[in-house]
């Protein structure tokens, strides 16, 4: 399994699989899990025995998790659910992703959900607990949803500190610990949130996407619904690094696997219309953390392009040249294999894409 590249897509319809040759040049597509169902993540943990993770959100028998260590073949659910504990006036309404602990913790993984909360599992997923401390921070009762709800989109731990953990909600903005979960600081100095009478106020930025290059782990970027942000101190200052993109709004962003200053986003339109501008789709590059940008269109649909990248839809490889993969809401993935120079469809026809992950 070394040799080969693992893409993993969470759709509108289920979760699919696609397994490259060692040269990325065929892919062989399976899938797909839970057929006809909302995959909102699909995350494939290569830190021990590869195992697949399912966030499973059906409008019939509502959210759960799904794991599988046979690569699809079969799939069971935790002993103790994502589920707040019972007697609780609060319900798990979606779960919304999955992420890893550090290499050095291959049990811990974490989980956010909607309404606004973090879970957290030290035992590879067997079993969860609610990090009460986040839902009950003090300025709760100022966080508000966004057009997707109010919920943990983003987690982003230290990629060598157990204790140091970073956590994106829509809409009230970035999150830090430094003790575990123990305790958490609003760290959004300096981002916008301007459908709000206070444009810089403490809490209530609506953050689209964050993440923590692991070669550079003080630094942090989010695309948030109000600009485009880059952090050098762990979250406590933000730089606006917008300027350059034809729109600050966007959903997706990602970080080049070994160069921490090297990033990508896809603008849209603004939050009304939310589409690529000008119906034109590109994927943007930087190479100095954000401080001047580069369209990247060959390849990818330049007329009546009317689609979206949802926010976890975005995704990098660990080639050299590293390789970058984007889906749409209308069923495509495009890849590039020379770091978003150039772009090829990889697949077409697929349910909404809502993840990409590769391992």
């Amino acid at each position: 399994m070394a040799s080969q590249l693992c893409l993993a897509v969470g759709t509108h319809k289920g979760g699919f699989l696609f397994r490259s040759d060692p040269a990325h040049r065929e892919w062989d597509l399976e899938g797909p899990f839970f057929r006809g169902t909302d995959v909102n993540h699909l995350y494939l943990d290569t830190r021990a025995e590869p195992r697949l993770y399912a966030c499973v959100n059906s409008a019939w028998f509502g959210p759960g998790l799904q794991m599988s260590a046979d690569w699809g073949e079969s799939w069971s659910q935790p002993d103790n659910e994502v589920r707040f504990e019972e007697g609780s006036d609060r319900k798990v309404e979606k779960i919304w992703c999955v992420a890893p602990g550090p290499g050095e913790a291959p049990d811990l993984l974490y989980a956010g959900v909607a309404p606004a909360a973090l879970f957290r599992s030290r035992d590879g997923g067997r079993n969860w607990a609610e990090v009460e401390a986040l839902a009950a921070h003090p300025t709760r009762d100022r966080w508000t949803p966004g057009a997707g709800g109010l919920m943990v989109h983003s987690i982003c731990p230290h990629p060598s500190d157990v204790d140091r953990l970073h956590v994106g909600i829509s809409a009230a903005g970035t999150f830090s610990s430094e003790d575990g979960g123990d305790s958490w600081e609003p760290r959004n100095q300096g981002v916008l949130a301007d459908f709000q009478p206070e444009k810089y106020p403490e809490v209530g930025q609506c953050v689209h996407h964050l993440t923590l290059p692991g070669a550079a782990p003080e630094r942090l970027y989010q695309q948030n619904h109000c600009g485009v942000y880059r952090s050098d101190d762990e979250g406590r200052s933000w730089k606006d690094i917008s300027e350059g993109l034809p729109s600050r709004f966007g959903f997706p962003l990602v970080v080049h696997p070994r160069d921490p200053d090297t990033i990508y986003v896809v603008p849209e339109d603004g939050p009304e219309f939310r589409c690529p501008v000008d119906a034109s789709f590109a994927v943007y590059r930087s190479r100095d953390r954000g401080e001047s940008w580069q369209r990247m269109e060959k390849g990818l649909p330049q007329r009546h392009a009317y689609l979206q990248v949802y926010r976890q839809a975005m995704c990098t490889d660990g080639a050299d040249p590293a390789g970058i993969y984007v889906g749409t809401s209308t069923g495509q993935i495009f890849a590039s294999r020379d770091e978003g120079d150039s772009w090829r469809l990889l697949a077409d026809n697929l349910p909404p894409v809502y993840s990409l992950e590769c391992g």
